[in-house]
Formats: structure tokens, sequence, C-alpha cells
């Protein structure tokens, strides 16, 4: 289900706007969430990179360094369309670095630092997002207002439209893929990924639908709020509810795999009727070898601010600046489906 047929948890379109027009409009930082050790064998490289792509810039690490490719790790994934910084860990054994330090027209190195470990992927507590809006149209105070609500309340937690390729296009190559359909290792994972994340995004849509994203149901499963930690069903009392408004924990849905649905009563009675018919999906995620796991129903939007940018304070179409702070796993673009219409280009 793509981004434009997800229903919004806090309402209607409140603006129509553009993005992207230039790679400056999306900024990226991440946040390792540790210092670096200070030794070791890994050259820790923070990077700014503009249009290129995270595996890209690895490759040319290695190549800088004289190692294999695997010696060469990060965190996550970057967007390509947008300036990043992230940071990438080189294995050098003799810790030793090459002189000068790698730079292209596409990247350059902001800091380095020796660390004890290699980065292994996930291993981030978020990123800091700067973007910029072009044009924007739609009564401002309802903007602003919107804007307080989802600093307020979050959003509901989709997987962006970009896990599931052009058209929504990886949803369908897995179900061939499942059925037998040879598929080489690199694309196999995204196929599986894309396959999971169709399945939570349908039971998250019917919890938008029914008003229960951000709230309970009998038979609940929480995830405690900046962890994978989950806890219950257990019955509902005003100690949780007050946890809830707090945004100390979520409720969740299903990242599928084999076993049981943890979840019981209401929640096991909607989360079954809504993927009834997605056999192919279940079926094929479970011969993976995969385990039933939870995601987080909602996403908090911390740090958020906003500002107009516009050299007249009535322009009728003024840029909007967003600035905000997402866990790992999560995507600035469902921040923008809450608010609005916002168009590539």
């Amino acid at each position: 289900m793509s981004d434009d047929r997800l229903p919004r948890g806090l309402g209607e379109s409140v603006l129509q706007a553009r993005m992207r027009a230039r790679w400056e409009d999306f900024r990226v930082m991440e946040d390792l969430g540790f210092e670096p050790s200070g030794s070791g064998e890994h050259l820790l490289l923070r990077i700014e990179k503009r249009g290129a792509n995270t595996a890209w810039v690895a490759e040319q690490l290695a190549r800088w360094a004289g190692i294999a490719p695997m010696g060469v790790s990060y965190a996550g994934l970057k967007d390509r369309h947008a300036v990043t910084e992230q940071t990438f860990s080189v294995h050098l054994a003799k810790r030793v670095a090459p002189e000068p330090l790698p730079e292209h027209e596409s990247f350059r190195v902001l800091d380095q630092a020796w660390h004890a470990r290699k980065l292994p992927r996930g291993a981030l507590a978020g990123n800091h997002f700067v973007l910029r809006l072009r044009e924007v149209r739609g009564e401002r105070a309802a903007v602003e207002d919107r804007l307080t609500q989802i600093s307020a309340r979050g959003v509901p937690n989709y997987f962006g439209e970009q896990r599931f390729g052009h058209d929504g296009g990886n949803v369908a190559s897995a179900k061939a893929m499942f059925a037998g359909k040879r598929v080489d290792r690199a694309k196999r994972g995204f196929l599986i990924s894309a396959a999971r994340s169709s399945l939570f995004n349908s039971v998250l849509a019917e919890r938008v639908l029914q008003g229960t994203w951000d709230r309970a149901l009998d038979g609940e499963v929480f995830m405690l709020d900046g962890s994978h930690s989950v806890f219950g069903p257990e019955p509902l009392d005003e100690r949780l509810q007050q946890r809830l408004i707090d945004m100390d924990i979520h409720p969740t849905g299903p990242m599928w795999g084999r076993g049981e649905l943890r979840p019981q009563a209401d929640v096991q009675t909607l989360e079954n009727g809504v993927l009834a018919d997605q056999d192919e999906l279940k079926r094929g995620l479970e011969a993976e070898g995969l385990r039933q796991e939870r995601r987080s129903l909602r996403l908090p939007v911390r740090q958020l601010q906003w500002q107009w940018l516009s050299d007249s304070p009535d322009s009728a179409s003024p840029d909007l600046e967003l600035r905000f702070f997402l866990p790992a796993g999560a995507y600035a673009t469902v921040v923008l489906h809450a608010l609005g219409e916002v168009c590539e280009g």
C-alpha cells in the first residue's frame, strides 16, 4: 500500500508542497548514540555525502584503504537523493590510515576516530532531519496545529514508500520469489523486508481507520519506547493507560514469521482478519525461517521545530523548514504524510 493510499492518523491533509527540488532540501544527520572508544583497529569516518548511495561510498572507502569490501561497515542505509551525514567503520588491522583521506565530489570526510569494534547494522540511536518544503499551500494556522499534534501524539509508524520499490513492485516480486522464481542473494533480503513491511502496514492502516493506532485494545502487546523490548498482553489499567499517554509505551503490530501471534483477544482477531487473504506472503516469510516479532504502531516525533521561510510573511506559498529526530528504523516521509500531500521535485 503506497503512501498516498495510507490513511492519515491525525486527520485529512492540511497542505500541499514540493520536496527535494535540491539535495539540500532533505538533510539527514546520523546519531550513533555512543562515542568512539579512541582505540582499536576500526577507523570511524563521519562522512557527508550528496547524491550518492551508502553502498557505493562504502566501496570507495574499501578501495582507498586497500581492503576487501567486507572490511567497511555502516549502521544503516541513507537516502541517495539527499545530503546526509553518516559514519562508516574501516577495518585497518595495522592502525595505519592511508594519506590523504578519501575525497570525492559526492562525499567528504568530516571527522575521524578509532574504535574497538566495527559498526554493525542497526547500531544507531536514530537520525536528525532538516527538511525544506517548498511552495507550501494550505492555511498556516491549520499546518501549525497539525505540527503541534504531531509533536504531542506522534504519527502512525508506517514503513515508507521507498521500502516497496518503484510503484510498489517489491511486494509482487516477493510473491514471485516465494513461488519459486530465482532471485540473487542481495535482492532477496530487500524483497523479504518489503513483504513483511506490507503486512505490517496493512494492520496499521486498519488501526488508523479504527482510531486505535495510538491507544490500546484488549490483548495488546506493548513496546517500550526507545527499545525493541515488548511485554504483554496484560489487563489494561490506569497505570498502562497513563504510560500510553506519556509515550513511555506503544501498541504494536506484527512483523510476520513462524509461530503464533502474541497478542490475544481483540488485537489477535483484528490482525488475523486483516491478513486473512495474505497467505502467499505469510507462508513465504515463514518458509524463510523468520519468527513472529513486533513493531511499534506509533512513531514519536521528537525535538520537532518549524520555521516559515519567505521574503514576505504574507506570501501565499512560503517554504517551510522542519527539524526533528526519529529513532532508527523510522521514515521521515511518514511524518510528511501526516501533514499532507508532498511531491518530489
